[in-house]
């Protein structure tokens, strides 16, 4: 598989699971029915969809330049973080718009949902190496 099609897969499958488990948890936090929170998640997982593309692109292209390869577990909570902490930038102001909140309220709410995507991140990635390979960037 190449390098694009396999950032694609990744990010693809990252958030159709993301969705299914968003949606009840954004229902559940927010005293709606799932109706109306999978428009909030898809939009969310949309943002993150394109997110996903451009943080990897960046963090493999980091990642081939540095003489250890492999992807340790120090290595993959830095990809983890920054991936959440850019996300968070971005969604932040997109739950504020979408639930007519402040930042800090949206911020707040998303607590529940950073702790839970920060550890999916993580394990998706490294059950994802598991399934597909580790990416060029990190054995080369």
């Amino acid at each position: 598989m190449s390098p694009k099609q396999r950032l694609v897969l990744q990010a693809v499958l990252y958030e159709a699971f993301a969705i299914a488990f968003v949606t009840p948890a954004l229902s559940f936090m927010f005293d709606e029915p799932a109706s109306s929170t999978i428009g909030l998640a898809v939009l969310m997982s949309s943002i993150a969809l394109g997110w996903n593309y451009v943080f990897n692109t960046i963090f493999e292209r980091w990642e081939a330049r540095q003489s250890v390869r492999g992807r340790s577990l120090a290595r993959r909570l830095m990809h983890g973080i920054g991936f959440e902490g850019g996300l968070v930038a971005i969604l932040v102001p997109v739950v504020s718009f979408w639930l007519n909140t402040s930042l800090l309220s949206a911020f707040m709410a998303n607590l529940g949902l950073l702790v839970f995507f920060f550890v999916y991140a993580i394990a998706f990635t490294w059950l994802f190496d598991r399934v597909f390979g580790l990416p060029e960037s990190a054995t080369k």
